[in-house]
């Protein structure tokens, strides 16, 4: 099986198209056609079902993209390795991130990584907490910065970034507003809730802030931009539980504590790989990281 074969392999399934994987690789669409063929006659079995308009995996094509990904990054992590023996940081370095992640201003982070590696190509994906995870995990990303759970600690090694209590959202014209005081998940059980999809960090931590409680919420407003959700929220369409630090993007909202969150619930931490999988240029950004206390640029955390 040859390395060649693998990534032509993975780009298909990743472009579902012939074609358009042929434009990205640089090869021919025949050569590309007979790499697979080549592939598929040595595992002897079919990895793709083909159709005029796109291809998409069998089983064992499903299964041989979980490895081939893994192969492939172990390969990149190799090249880079000995690169650095050498003196010089190349490579690339992917890196997952939710947005407005607490405790890691990202921008600044990455350009001052750049500053210091300018011969290494910085790819950034913004995604939820679980996808980045997997990603993590099957080597489509160095590291991610993300909201930590009992599954992900159990697969990857995670550094604490920080930790914080949710807070309350609600228009100041709102009736729990004038609370003035801390809020029980009891107290919101018939409200209508702005949140983000299930697979994002600070949406996991309030859905388990309820189910501990056992009550029930609403979410009628499903986004995944933050600012998407404050704007609603300022517009009196629904309130929301998020990370404290979110109150201080827009200031004239009502901000109260929950009750029952305590000061740890929303927690952040940078999810990688085990050691010997890490690749340099993952190492020399979390290097970046604790030198910078997670604050490198000329902006605080966002």
């Amino acid at each position: 099986m040859e390395l060649r074969h693998l990534q032509h392999f993975v780009a298909v399934a990743e472009d579902q198209h012939f074609t358009r994987a042929a434009e990205r690789l640089l090869v021919s669409q025949s050569g590309l056609s007979a790499s697979i063929r080549a592939l598929e006659r040595e595992l002897q079995t079919p990895l793709f079902v083909r159709t005029t308009r796109r291809v998409t995996l069998t089983p064992a094509g499903r299964a041989l993209l979980v490895e081939a990904e893994r192969i492939l990054a172990q390969v990149r992590t190799a090249h880079e390795a000995v690169a650095a023996v050498q003196g010089v940081l190349r490579g690339r370095l992917a890196l997952g991130s939710e947005q407005c992640i607490a405790g890691v201003h990202v921008a600044g982070l990455l350009a001052a990584f750049r500053h210091r590696h300018p011969d290494v190509e910085i790819c950034l994906r913004q995604a939820g907490s679980g996808v980045l995870a997997d990603d993590v995990a099957a080597g489509r990303l160095d590291l991610a910065f993300a909201v930590r759970t009992q599954a992900d600690s159990d697969r990857l090694r995670s550094v604490p970034l920080t930790s914080e209590p949710m807070t309350l959202l609600c228009h100041s014209s709102h009736r729990l507003a004038a609370a003035g005081a801390a809020i029980t998940p009891e107290e919101l059980g018939g409200e209508v809730f702005v949140d983000f999809q299930p697979d994002w960090g600070p949406r996991r931590t309030t859905d388990t802030v309820f189910a501990a409680a056992g009550v029930r919420r609403t979410v009628a407003l499903e986004v995944n931009d933050v600012h998407t959700l404050l704007d609603l929220v300022g517009e009196n369409l629904g309130i929301a539980v998020v990370p404290r630090h979110f109150a201080h993007k827009r200031a004239w909202l009502a901000a109260l504590p929950v009750k029952g969150t305590g000061e740890a619930v929303y927690e952040t931490v940078a999810l990688l790989p085990p050691r010997q999988a890490t690749s340099p240029a993952a190492r020399a950004l979390m290097a970046l990281l604790e030198t910078t206390g997670g604050q490198a640029g000329t902006h605080g955390t966002r």
